[in-house]
Parts: C-alpha cells; structure tokens; sequence
C-alpha cells in the first residue's frame, strides 16, 4: 500500500512540474540566437478574412538584424500591429534569419557592437 502511495505522489508531482515547465517556458526562445533591429518604418499591411468573416491584419517588416558582433542579417518577421517606430527590438531567430518571436528593449541594452551599426545605419 505504502509503495501505490509513493508512485501515485511521485507521478502527480510530476505531472504538475511538466504543466509547469509548459505554462512559463516559451519554445519560441528557448535556444534560439538573437539579433536586434530598429524599427523605423511602418510594416507592410497584409489583410486577410478569418473563416468566421472577421478580417485581421498583419504586418510585415523586412530589414537587417545585426548579431553582438555588428554582423548584418537580413531579416522578415510580422507583427499583429503596426510596431511603434524607433523602437529596438531583440528577435529570436533560428536557421540564420528565421524570426520566431521578438521583445522590445532599450537602448541601453544593446551590444555595443549593434549600438554602432544603428548609429552608421541612421
């Protein structure tokens, strides 16, 4: 009885660390590269209808990335707003340019190496 006990606590314990893991882990960062951007023009509108009727936008933002190292990527990614310019962004990228998701941040938080290749890009 006491080993039935064990087994069934050791088994919600897991469950519970797995619903965890699942709810405070984005997959979409988890072990990707990062580049950084400065968003200065507004995104390309892509409009399309939901099969409810609803129709959605999406926008479009091609530009270079630059690595910590100041090494230019060039980059395609989409937002569902249009993103407020001058804004510097972190993207996580996989395969080289394949964005899969993005954070705003500060200047301050740039590497030095990106903080140069935005200054000479502007």
């Amino acid at each position: 009885m006491k080993k039935v006990f064990i087994g069934l606590t050791a088994l919600v314990v897991l469950v519970i660390a797995a619903l965890v893991i699942v709810a405070t882990v984005d997959f979409n960062r988890l072990g990707k590269d990062s580049v950084y951007v400065q968003i200065t023009e507004d995104g390309e509108i892509e409009k399309f209808t939901t099969s409810n009727g609803e129709v959605m936008a999406m926008y479009w933002y091609k530009q270079p990335a630059y690595k910590e190292n100041g090494e230019a990527v060039d980059v395609q990614f989409s937002a569902g707003k249009n993103l407020r310019h001058d804004a510097y962004l972190k993207l996580y990228v996989k395969k080289g340019n394949e964005v899969t998701s993005y954070d705003e941040v500060s200047y301050e938080e740039l590497p030095d190496k990106v903080k140069e290749q935005l200054v000479a890009q502007n």
